[in-house]
């Protein structure tokens, strides 16, 4: 593994028990990566807690996203792994299951319109649709999302 990641040798096991413990590791920190800045998020906050703002904030999700395509891809990956390797998914249905939980107190504190279900369908219907445009990104090009995300923002 440390050949592969051009490291000396040594190195993955001086930070990782095993390989399941390095991709439990993977999958937490992938959403910390992934997530806004408090700066940016402070900025996008500063506006009224309307429709528009959802919108906002789901389109930033997508830039950030495809500005760390990388990142994304892996956490699919893991949760592709995660199908065979049983501790790897009780950790990942942890980190993904707080992390929604996390978006919806979000949401609901923020004072966004819509409940529980706005957010966790908001969450199913982003989650298809970057791993659609990320993947096989000719079959929704990018105005098609944003088109895509204003008419779901508008259904909610």
């Amino acid at each position: 593994m440390d050949q592969e990641a051009g490291v000396p040798g040594g190195t993955a096991s001086n930070y990782f028990a095993n390989r399941d413990d390095l991709l439990r590791q993977v999958g937490e920190y992938v959403h910390v990566r992934l997530a806004p800045s408090a700066q940016r998020l402070a900025k996008t906050m500063a506006a009224p807690p309307d429709k528009s703002l959802v919108e906002r904030l789901l389109r930033d999700l997508l830039e950030r996203l495809q500005v760390d395509r990388t990142g994304y891809l892996a956490l699919l990956e893991l949760r592709l792994e995660a199908t065979r390797r049983p501790e790897l998914q009780a950790a990942l249905t942890k980190t993904i299951s707080d992390n929604l939980e996390q978006n919806v107190r979000f949401h609901l504190d923020a004072g966004l319109p819509g409940d529980r279900t706005t957010v966790v369908s908001l969450y199913l219907a982003m989650s298809g649709m970057i791993v659609e445009h990320l993947t096989l990104p000719e079959v929704l090009p990018e105005d098609e999302m944003k088109e895509l995300i204003t008419a779901l923002v508008d259904r909610t």
